[in-house]
C-alpha cells in the first residue's frame, strides 16, 4: 500500500511527532510506501509531493510546525477539486490518505471519504476546539507558551502599576483563555462563549487595584462585549470563510483607559503560541495518534479520525468530529469567576 500524508490549516507543535509516527510505523511493521503532500490540500491538488521515508522523519520529534508545510487551500471551493485529488492520487498510486488538521481539514476529509476516497484523520488544533476528542495536540504547548507570558507580565505591571491584557487565540472557544488564565493568575478571563460586560471588567479591575495589585486580563481573540460584535483584523476572508481576528486586546486596553483612568498596556501573543517545541505531552499524544492512524489505514478503518478519550486512542468518524465545536461550558467559566477581581 502507498499511503499519501498531509498538514492542513494552521501550523502548530506536534505535527512533525505525528508525521514521524505514521512512517515509523507504517514502515516497520506494515511494509507501506509513503508519500508527503505538500502545504495541505494544495499538494494532492496539484500533485505537489516531497519523499517520506524513515530517513526523511529522523530527528523531527521535537522540531515545531510542519516539513510538508501548511496551507488553508480549500478543495471544496474550487471547480473540479474533488475530481482533481482523486485522478492524482490515482497517478501517483496513493491508495489512501492520512489528513492531518483541525475543523476545516478533517471537514474536507470528510467530504473527500463521501466521494470515495480512503481517508483516516488525525486532530490537530490549538485551540482544542474539535468534539469527539478530548485533547487534540498542540494545545498544551500554546497553553503552557500563554502561562509563561502571564507570569513575565505579571511582574512588569506590578512594577508600573498598569492594567496588562493578554490576548491569546481562540475564535470560537476560549480553552487556552481559561486553562492560560487560571494557571497564570489572571484576574479577568473573556471568552467567546460569555459576552462580557465591559462595566464589570471594569469593576475587577478597580477591585484590584484596591488590593494594591495590577491586575491581568487574558482575553481569547474571539471574545465579544454585550451587544457588540466580533473585534477583526479587517474584514478580508480566507478560504473557509474565516476573517482574521485580532483587535480585541487593543480595544479592551482603549474601554479600560477611558472608564478607569488606569494605564493599560495589550500584548497579542499571536503566531507565538503555535511555534517552537513541543511540550512531553503533546510529543506524546502527537506520536500516539500517528501509531493509531497508521492502525486505522491497515485495518481499512475509513472515514474516522483518531481522538483521546480518557487516556485511550480510539477512532470515531469524522463526522463526528466536524459536526460541532468543542466549547468551554459555563460551568468550568464559573469556577474561573471565582478567581476574578
Amino acid at each position: 500500500m502507498r499511503v499519501g500524508v498531509l498538514t492542513g490549516g494552521g501550523d502548530c507543535p506536534g505535527l512533525n511527532a505525528v508525521i514521524r509516527a505514521v512512517v515509523r510505523k507504517g514502515v516497520t511493521e506494515y511494509g507501506y510506501d509513503f508519500v508527503g503532500f505538500r502545504d495541505g490540500w494544495r499538494g494532492p491538488l496539484e500533485a505537489d509531493t516531497q519523499t517520506l521515508d524513515v530517513p526523511a522523519v529522523r530527528g523531527i520529534l521535537p522540531r515545531g510546525g510542519t516539513i510538508l508545510g501548511s496551507s488553508r487551500t480549500n478543495p471544496m471551493k474550487i471547480d473540479g477539486g474533488v475530481e482533481r485529488i482523486r485522478e492524482n492520487l490515482a497517478k501517483l498510486e496513493v491508495d489512501a490518505l492520512v489528513a492531518i488538521g483541525g475543523e476545516d481539514t478533517l471537514g474536507v476529509a470528510t467530504r473527500l471519504h463521501e466521494h470515495g476516497v480512503q481517508v483516516v484523520g488525525v486532530p490537530k488544533t490549538i485551540d482544542n476546539d474539535l468534539g469527539a476528542t478530548d485533547y487534540t495536540f498542540g494545545f498544551d504547548t500554546a497553553v503552557n507558551i500563554a502561562t509563561e507570558a502571564i507570569d513575565r507580565l505579571h511582574t512588569t505591571a506590578e512594577s508600573h502599576r498598569r492594567v496588562l491584557i493578554v490576548e491569546v487565540m481562540g475564535r470560537h472557544a476560549g480553552w487556552i483563555a481559561i486553562h492560560s488564565g487560571m494557571a497564570g493568575g489572571a484576574n479577568v478571563i473573556l471568552i467567546p462563549e460569555q459576552q462580557f460586560d465591559i462595566e464589570q471588567v471594569c469593576a475587577w479591575v478597580e477591585s484590584r487595584f484596591r488590593t494594591n495589585y495590577a491586575p491581568i486580563v487574558v482575553v481569547a481573540e474571539g471574545a465579544i462585549p454585550q451587544e457588540g460584535q466580533m473585534v477583526t483584523k479587517d474584514q478580508t476572508l480566507d478560504a473557509f470563510g474565516h476573517v482574521k481576528l485580532s483587535g480585541i486586546g487593543d480595544w479592551l486596553a482603549a474601554e479600560i483607559e477611558r472608564r478607569t483612568g488606569h494605564e493599560a498596556r495589550t500584548t497579542v501573543l499571536g503566531h507565538v503560541q503555535r511555534g517552537g517545541t513541543p511540550t512531553a505531552f503533546d510529543r506524546w499524544l502527537a506520536t500516539r495518534f500517528g501509531f493509531h492512524a497508521i492502525d486505522a489505514v491497515h485495518d481499512g478503518d475509513w472515514g474516522k479520525m483518531v481522538a483521546l478519550r480518557g487516556t485511550d486512542v480510539v477512532t470515531v468518524p469524522l463526522q463526528d468530529a466536524t459536526r460541532e465545536l468543542k466549547t468551554v461550558p459555563e460551568s468550568l467559566y464559573d469556577e474561573a469567576k471565582t478567581l476574578f477581581g
